[in-house]
């Protein structure tokens, strides 16, 4: 018996299987899931011009960015660059968005560096590869929406807040101090308390490059010849050269500075140098699944896949979501009014992350400032992605040996330099006038993203940006007036501004309840900005109906919403009167009137 009806629950099943497939399967869902496939058909010369330059210009960008952003994350120089090629390269394949360059961020630089807590690369490589599996998946489930729940001024003072951990992190390559640690108080602590062995020569060659930066920066701003009309030739080429000099002032500070470093150099060196850097690409193996050996006290030390993972704690969770959010960032800065799928994008950053764990990265996203180099360069196509990895791979190969003579100090001034501008003062000013309590939100973000690790921090602001939610899904704002009716009878209307749900419905019961008593006349519910109700509300308007019922006093619901109304009709609440038309009321009032006699005649 039960073998049949396995049988036919199996067939059953089977034909539902094949029409889920089916229907999700299509030519339309694959072009979307894999976007190469729409825009390689129509791929052109102009396109691949705008595309060779665009890649290589953000090359230029992504090498010292790459050098830098490894020593935020507390790893060897060569793990920024071994994370810039080919998850890239993967997003050719599957990224929907042209101008985001797939690569380190200083973002995700510095959530590495507060998840790893220094135990080394092993750490950094694991959380890489579950950063892309987690994203993957929450792409394959569609969960993208997630990041609404991350709102702008929470994004804001998170953002401001990390600006300033990772200027603070390079201070002390700057000054050329010792000064561990991941928390900003804690950072600055140390470095006050080491800064008498302050380096000149860092100090002096540190400061020097941020005021060239940040000049060559303004310098790639001016331009020559009338705001509106036709450039000459001169004009054209004068402009386009002071904005390549501007963009590639990262690369230019790295050559320079190198070439000090090594005139400098004999056997030791005034300056902190970055050191050997290993050549070659990295060899391709899978993360450490079963753990790694480290030593420690001169033993040999076996450190086991679940400890791993327990070291690296909620960064498996917060790194993703914020790779998410710096990569939909760019997207809508750049679609043009476009609508941006994120749930492409994170199967496509997910994918990458998990490529770039086989090649010993940490993980990576979309930076926004390269991404708009990567605009401004005229890239058509995230074809441009395969130009920057192919430059980084030559950089790798045949580069390594003169990045050991690169000061510590330069490095920093980039990302000093780069950095500064993610400080989002701008937005205090519109928030305190748009809505104080936002501004609010953003500040107990930024504070609590310093003083505590940063992964608690965000989480901090989140939970503070949901409980702002609730708080106002539990207290709508409600409207009460005195009206008259045409044949002069006075009522009480009230008027919710939202859906009633299970947080606010005790809120709205004692408001009617304290007005309708103090008032003594009937009360009309005004529903017509309820689009939605639960169960609770449901229970709620049945005590109501009750209650109004009790002391006589006529109870009347206007404009309610058909899938509203039947929610609150579902408990068969007695005496619930719903009408549509203002004139209504006069006849529901003379009608409660009768009845009301007829009881009293019979009583």
């Amino acid at each position: 018996m039960s073998t049949v009806q396995g049988n036919e629950g199996k067939k059953d099943t089977l034909p539902w299987l094949k029409q889920k497939a089916s229907s999700k399967l299509t030519k339309k869902t694959l072009y979307k899931r894999i976007p190469v496939l729409g825009w390689a058909p129509k791929y052109d010369k102009a396109a691949a011009v705008g595309d060779i330059l665009a890649g290589v210009t953000v090359g230029l960008m992504v090498i010292p960015q790459a050098l830098a952003y490894s020593g935020i994350a507390g790893l060897p120089p060569q793990y920024g660059l071994y994370g810039s090629f080919i998850g890239a390269i993967v997003y050719i394949f599957f990224g929907s968005c042209k101008d985001v360059p797939m690569g380190p961020t200083a973002i995700s630089a510095l959530l590495t560096f507060q998840s790893i807590k220094g135990m080394g690369p092993e750490h950094a490589v694991l959380l890489c590869f579950f950063t892309g599996l987690v994203q993957f998946v929450m792409g394959i489930f569609g969960l993208g929406f997630l990041i609404d729940f991350i709102s702008g001024p929470v994004s804001s003072g998170f953002t401001s807040a990390v600006a300033l951990i990772i200027l603070t992190s390079q201070v002390k390559d700057i000054l050329g101090v010792h000064a561990p640690g991941s928390v900003f108080t804690e950072i600055w602590k140390n470095i006050f308390q080491d800064i008498h062995n302050t380096n000149a020569w860092d100090t002096c060659l540190g400061i020097a490059c941020i005021i060239v930066l940040l000049v060559m920066r303004v310098v790639g701003q001016m331009k020559i010849g009338p705001s509106k009309g036709e450039l000459s030739s001169f004009q054209k080429c004068f402009n386009k050269s002071l904005w390549l000099l501007a963009t590639a002032r990262n690369a230019i500070i790295v050559i320079v500075c190198g070439f000090i470093g090594y005139a400098l150099y004999d056997g030791t060196s005034p300056l902190t140098l970055i050191g050997a850097v290993p050549a070659g690409l990295p060899s391709l193996q899978p993360p450490p699944f079963g753990g790694y050996n480290r030593i420690e006290n001169n033993t040999e030390v076996h450190v086991p896949f679940v400890e791993m993972m327990a070291n690296l704690s909620t960064g498996i969770i917060v790194t993703p979501l914020i790779g998410l959010l710096e990569t939909i960032a760019i997207c809508k800065a750049f679609s043009d009014g476009k609508p941006v799928d994120a749930t492409q994008e994170l199967i496509a950053i997910g994918l990458a992350n998990i490529a770039n764990s086989f090649v010993h990265a940490f993980p990576g996203a979309g930076a926004l400032a390269r991404a708009a180099v990567n605009n401004s360069s005229g890239v058509k196509t995230p074809l441009g992605g395969l130009y920057t990895g192919i430059l980084v791979i030559l950089a790798l190969l045949f580069f390594t040996p003169f990045f050991y003579y690169i000061p510590k100090a330069a490095l920093a001034a980039i990302i000093i330099a780069a950095v500064i501008f993610m400080v989002e003062v701008r937005v205090v000013k519109p928030m305190w006038r748009s809505k104080k309590s936002d501004l609010f939100l953003g500040v107990c973000t930024f504070v609590a993203c310093l003083v505590l690790p940063l992964e608690v921090g965000i989480l901090v602001g989140i939970g503070l940006n949901v409980l702002f939610i609730l708080y106002h899904a539990a207290r709508p704002k409600i409207s009460i007036e005195r009206l008259t009716t045409s044949r002069n009878t006075e009522y009480l209307m009230i008027t919710p501004d939202r859906c009633l749900i299970f947080p606010s419905t005790d809120y709205v019961r004692n408001l009617v309840t304290k007005h309708s008593i103090r008032q003594g006349i009937p009360v009309v519910i005004d529903c017509s900005h309820i689009y939605g109700a639960d169960y609770t509300a449901a229970t709620v308007v049945e005590t109501i109906t009750k209650d109004f019922a009790l002391r006589n006093q006529p109870l009347f619901f206007y404009n309610l919403k058909p899938s509203v109304s039947a929610v609150f009709e579902g408990l068969s609440p007695q005496d619930f009167v719903v009408y549509y038309d203002h004139d209504q009321l006069d006849d529901l009032l003379e009608k409660q009137n009768a009845k009301k006699t007829d009881t009293n005649n019979i009583v």
